[in-house]
């Protein structure tokens, strides 16, 4: 479909939302709108930026992502001091965030895609990625179901930065721990590319900075109109509850996850009224918009290499609940809004990271 047919059914949409549902959700919706444009049209991949750090040795993804982190923060933690109403992303430190961040870390090479870059992919029309999102749903949504048990198993309250030393505090105090990975990341790739005989890679690249500029100010506009955080995961996993709870494959009426009181009020109401499936909604049209004109192309895979990716897939959803979100819900929404678990969360997934590109390599990805 040509981008003016698109355009057309998304205003629509847009109008009907204004008119039916609320200002709010057609607001969401065209916010994802942006965030889809910006992460298909940019290709700003988190598992990509991180993945050209380690087998390229080329810091420039990794630099877009912590300017994201940068500006994002300097944007959300000045309004989360002085309009308390507003949310911060806060996930309690947990053996469930352990275990689920490295192996988020390790499933998403493999199926190459967090959270957003299932959903922008799959919106691009790639087809491994779109085949891993319905799985991912299934996945997100066993992580929930179990997640009570995982918590059981120990973990300590959420801990907000903001709130504990104030934003202007917790505001330095996060810039500084960004210079520091940023430093980290710049000497090792210098040293690594040096030793190699490689020319140096530039620290900014162009389309990872527009990318991280215009990120920024769309996660800050999610945050002022649904009143917390960019998030992705939370909306896979409850597509996947309303279709387990209406086929009757389930009952969770005593489920410790879905029985919380938000929780509980959404299975019963329209996903139209959840900000975070309507803002991926928006993200798969804006994605659909930008396939439009350049169609993204993808390998072959052979069987094998298909059976891994789903399952990596599925896997992929049930450890993204388990860590509380994924590269966005959990690392991004979390430490641009001073919560602890995404400073525990991000060494955990690279690390993960690093034995999911071993695997993806084993298999020919």
């Amino acid at each position: 479909m040509k981008r003016l047919p698109l355009a057309i059914i998304m205003a629509v949409f847009f109008g009907w939302l204004l008119w039916s549902v609320s200002v709010r959700q057609a607001a969401l919706f065209a916010v994802g709108i942006g965030l889809g444009v910006v992460l298909a049209g940019k290709r700003f991949g988190f598992t990509t930026g991180w993945r050209m750090l380690v087998e390229d040795k080329d810091p420039s993804g990794v630099f877009g992502q912590l300017l994201l982190l940068a500006l994002a923060a300097c944007l959300a933690m000045p309004l989360l001091g002085h309009f308390p109403e507003l949310t911060a992303a806060l996930g309690p430190p947990s053996v469930s965030l352990i275990v689920g961040a490295f192996v988020f870390g390790l499933c998403m090479q493999i199926a190459d895609g967090c959270g957003s870059g299932t959903l922008y992919k799959a919106g691009l029309g790639i087809p491994m990625n779109a085949a891993i999102l319905p799985v991912f749903a299934i996945g997100s949504f066993l992580g929930s179901v179990h997640l009570g048990w995982w918590l059981d198993l120990g973990r300590t309250a959420p801990v907000g930065l903001v709130t504990e030393w104030g934003w202007d505090v917790a505001l330095a105090a996060t810039l500084a721990g960004l210079a520091l990975v940023a430093a980290g990341v710049s000497f090792y790739c210098k040293r690594a590319n040096l030793q190699a005989g490689r020319q140096i890679k530039p620290l900014f690249v162009r389309k990872w900075v527009i990318g991280a500029v215009l990120l920024a100010l769309l996660a800050t506009a999610n945050l002022v109109i649904a009143g917390q955080p960019w998030g992705v995961v939370y909306g896979f996993g409850l597509w996947a509850a309303k279709v387990a709870t209406a086929t009757g494959a389930v009952d969770l009426s005593t489920n410790w996850f879905w029985t919380q009181p938000g929780n509980a009020a959404r299975l019963t109401e329209t996903v139209l009224l959840d900000v975070t499936s309507i803002t991926n909604i928006g993200i798969l049209a804006g994605a659909l918009w930008v396939s439009a004109s350049t169609p993204a192309s993808a390998k072959p895979l052979s069987g094998k290499q298909w059976a891994v990716a789903l399952i990596a897939g599925l896997v992929l959803g049930y450890s993204s609940r388990l860590a509380f979100g994924c590269n966005v819900g959990a690392m991004f929404s979390g430490i641009s809004t001073g919560s602890i678990h995404g400073w525990i969360w991000v060494p955990l997934a690279f690390v993960g990271t690093i034995f999911g590109l071993r695997i993806r390599r084993h298999f020919g990805f």
